[in-house]
């Protein structure tokens, strides 16, 4: 990868915007504390694909990216609250994250579940007073995002993983990993469409192949890297799937056919991208080339 193979002006417009979140209002002085938990995850770094994805389809569909922050933070939000809980004794039991001890290990699990939960919560609240838009829209973008995170969706995904009720086929793996990871990294594309209510049905249904797609090659290359990886270069702990007995593509597939099974993947995303927007995403493209070839 080149030092310019991703959109890092729209990354330091995400981490400039979620530095400034507070969520500790007047009334409610003494969750300090909570709010020290919920920031302390927020803003532990990384790549920030979800809301830089949402900016990417903004600028993608002749938006001003600014304008999509708020939802852009939202997904953030949320992709934080997941891995606060992911890593709890309970499901992961993970004591690493991001290059840091866990929320749970800096601050108790019980703070750490009250964590996940309140950020949760102040992802669909700052939307709804941030987010500016046709109230039509803005509606839309959330049900969306609900949708993408509850039980027909993230949440959903993690039940079929923890519980392994999964169909033990290749169908039902990525089925599983569809739910679990691929929703919320499809709603960071599709919820920016939804707010802008003029685009043509085709090319909402473009984009929503293209998230799928997107989705699916994140959770292929993410199987292999926790094979491959180290704990240094992914910032937690290396090999907790199999650790876990986690299903996963190297697990059911190998490690050579889950690399195949990525490159099919990743030309299937750029093709869908090219019949979404074709010569206009050029930040999405350098996204998609992102998760296909990324280390951490």
């Amino acid at each position: 990868m080149t030092a310019d193979a991703y959109p890092d002006d729209l990354r330091r417009q995400v981490e400039e915007y979620l530095a400034a979140i507070r969520f500790v209002a007047a009334e409610t002085a003494g969750a300090d504390g909570l709010e020290e938990a919920m920031r302390y995850s927020l803003l532990a770094g990384g790549k920030r694909i979800r809301p830089v994805l949402a900016l990417a389809t903004a600028r993608a569909i002749e938006r001003d990216p600014a304008e999509a922050l708020p939802i852009a933070a939202a997904l953030e939000l949320i992709h934080t609250y997941s891995l606060i809980h992911d890593d709890l004794p309970a499901m992961d039991d993970d004591d690493l994250r991001r290059g840091r001890p866990t929320c749970h290990k800096a601050f108790g699990e019980n703070v750490a579940i009250l964590a996940g939960d309140g950020l949760y919560a102040e992802a669909f609240r700052h939307v709804l007073e941030r987010q500016a838009g046709e109230p039509a829209a803005i509606l839309a973008a959330v049900r969306e995002l609900a949708s993408a995170t509850g039980v027909n969706g993230m949440v959903g995904g993690q039940y079929l993983d923890v519980t392994d009720s999964a169909p033990r086929d290749a169908a039902g793996l990525r089925h599983l990993h569809s739910l679990k990871t691929g929703r919320l990294i499809g709603a960071s594309i599709m919820c920016p469409l939804l707010l802008a209510p003029d685009q043509p049905r085709a090319t909402i249904d473009s984009f929503r192949s293209f998230a799928s797609e997107l989705g699916v090659l994140f959770q292929i290359v993410d199987d292999i890297l926790d094979v491959v990886g180290t704990d240094d270069a992914l910032g937690k702990t290396q090999g907790s799937d199999e650790r876990l007995g986690k299903r996963t593509y190297v697990s059911e597939f190998g490690l050579d056919r889950a690399r195949e099974l990525a490159a099919e993947s990743h030309r299937n995303a750029r093709a869908a991208l090219n019949a979404a927007a074709p010569g206009g995403a050029g930040e999405l493209a350098q996204i998609t080339d992102f998760i296909y070839t990324r280390t951490s």
